[in-house]
């Protein structure tokens, strides 16, 4: 079969790899027929993640048919068409009672990262009982490959952590995937404004149409000032950090009001400085935290019932053999207008 495989930092490349092969009875194969790009795919590729070894197949959301399952494998068979999760739950820890699956004592989050993951051809699914989903009939499955990673995460450690409540004054710093999954999912908690920040116009424009309120472009490095101007100098009651720069994570420090809440969804690779001094006087509350997909079940009815749609936040489609292309599409988003690719393989 073919894969995207992390060939060192910076390097990546698709090749001929072996098909993978059922290696424990809790396993299922997955055929993949739609898999996406993550912004913490680029940060693998920056050497952020240093876990992730040469030769690893890259990605960890898709969906696809089950083609062979294990002998312990009991929801599932051959035929069955599944949406994954980027997270693996073996559903019997302590950690997966908690349903604290991002911590999994046999999984977490491993695809791409600590064992082949989802772009490519075939991926080895394990804990599979309690790592993949079955598609209802008639679904978009190119909407539900957002419910694989972005929107979980952007729920679950964005708006959840931060506590989103109805007439909150919401800041979302980035406006990237992550970011404007986060304007979707806090929607579902009426708060009164939703400010976007972010470097790009285009994208900027994007989030209007999603439902932002207000949008500041961030360019001139006058963030926290244009945020305490658009709040009457009051500041925001929370702040999503979903970029993972430490310039992003201080302005979202800055603009906090008393008892605020700052929830980090980005992926960090290098150190912040955290402003205690300021902070603690505040009352703030700043989270962060890796997601536990334990929202899938309950984002999967909401996007059924049409309530999300995540399939806007598409803008690029390619076949999956075209995916040193799709990759250089991803990386220059702003040059090339994009958010979330699709790569298919029907």
């Amino acid at each position: 079969m073919k894969a995207l495989v992390f060939c060192g930092p910076g390097k990546y490349e698709w090749v001929e790899k072996d098909k993978p092969t059922i290696q424990k009875p809790t396993d299922a194969i997955v055929r993949i027929t739609r898999t996406t790009i993550c912004g913490t795919d680029l940060h693998i590729l920056g050497g952020d993640v240093p876990a992730v070894t040469d030769g690893r197949t890259l990605g960890h959301e898709g969906v696809g048919i089950v083609e062979e399952v294990g002998a312990a494998v009991n929801n599932f068979k051959p035929g069955d068409r599944v949406l994954i999760s980027c997270v693996t739950a073996c559903g019997k820890c302590d950690y997966c009672k908690k349903a604290m699956y991002a911590h999994c004592e046999e999984g977490g989050w491993i695809l791409g990262h600590l064992i082949d993951g989802t772009q490519a051809e075939y991926v080895r699914i394990p804990y599979a009982d309690t790592s993949l989903y079955h598609i209802p009939p008639g679904s978009d499955e190119e909407a539900l490959v957002m419910l694989s990673d972005i929107l979980p995460t952007a729920m679950e450690i964005g708006v959840i952590n931060s506590g989103v409540q109805p007439g909150d004054v919401v800041a979302i710093v980035g406006a990237g995937p992550v970011g404007m999954s986060a304007l979707l999912t806090a929607q579902l908690y009426s708060p009164a404004e939703i400010i976007m920040v972010d470097l790009d116009d285009n994208r900027l424009e994007q989030s209007k149409r999603f439902g932002a309120t207000k949008t500041i472009n961030s360019s001139a490095g006058n963030a926290v000032e244009q945020v305490m101007e658009a709040t009457d100098g009051k500041g925001v009651d929370v702040a999503i950090e979903a970029v993972g720069f430490p310039v992003t994570f201080d302005i979202c420090q800055q603009i906090l009001k008393p008892g605020g809440r700052l929830a980090n969804v980005g992926v960090h690779g290098k150190p912040v400085e955290l402003h205690l001094e300021r902070l603690w006087l505040r009352n703030v509350r700043i989270t962060t935290g890796l997601v536990s997909t334990s929202t899938t079940p309950m984002l999967l009815k909401t996007v059924q019932s049409g309530r999300i749609k995540p399939e806007q936040l598409i803008t690029h489609r390619f076949p999956l053999d075209q995916i040193m292309q799709a990759y250089e599409v991803f990386r220059n988003a702003a040059k090339e207008k994009a958010m979330k690719v699709i790569l298919y393989n029907d």
